[in-house]
């Protein structure tokens, strides 16, 4: 139990290290955030894969000991998160908003422009009604159509705060996976973890 203790405290200190924002960009809104936890999001957010409970939100709510509202939904590209914002998160008056966005882009082969400018949107939208975002990267080896690059790009213009890839060490390892794309309880377990560990220096 004490080992597996240290070895969550050194996950978290190098999710820490990870974290990207150019050193002369302020995280934008980082002041004590009022107003509720949204995850904001597609499938990786609603939690396809997970058992009842063990979605990354609902465990987020544990590590964090608040509620934190589910706003995922399974296939959403930027465009349609980006059409749903107001009604589904903007709504709640948020405080900080964690996105995990961009795959279903990747996956269906739509351009990169426009899913970047759809992000920085919602992104932009988000910080102007004064919450802090943070954002789950994603990069693929080989097939990634530099999304990864982008992601930083993007998080660097608004002060967002960025987690490179919130898959690292999960893709591709079954007892992390329930599926090639959606992680399994030990997964989303891990993406909680990860977005805590952005989420801690804030609260």
């Amino acid at each position: 139990m004490k080992k597996a203790a240290i070895i969550s405290a050194a996950a978290g200190l190098l999710v820490a290290a990870y974290l990207v924002l150019s050193p002369d960009q302020p995280v934008r809104n980082a002041e004590r955030a009022a107003g509720p936890v949204v995850c904001f999001g597609d499938s990786l957010t609603y939690g396809t894969g997970a058992s009842p409970g063990m979605d990354y939100p609902s465990r987020l709510s544990g590590l964090l000991g608040v509620p934190v509202i589910n706003a995922g939904r399974p296939g959403d590209t930027t465009a349609d998160a980006l059409e749903r914002l107001h009604r589904d998160v903007l709504s709640h008056s948020p405080g900080i908003v964690l996105i995990t966005l961009g795959g279903n882009d990747l996956k269906n082969r739509l351009p990169r422009q426009e899913a970047f400018a759809n992000l920085k949107a919602i992104i932009e939208q988000l910080q102007e009604s004064g919450a802090l975002v943070v954002v789950g990267g994603i990069r693929v080896p080989l097939l990634g159509r530099g999304f990864g690059e982008e992601y930083e790009r993007v998080c660097r213009e608004t002060g967002a705060l960025l987690i490179p890839d919130i898959y690292e060490g999960l893709l591709g390892r079954d007892k992390f996976m329930s599926d090639p794309i959606h992680p399994n309880d030990r997964g989303y377990r891990i993406m909680a973890e990860r977005f805590h560990a952005a989420l801690r220096p804030y609260l």
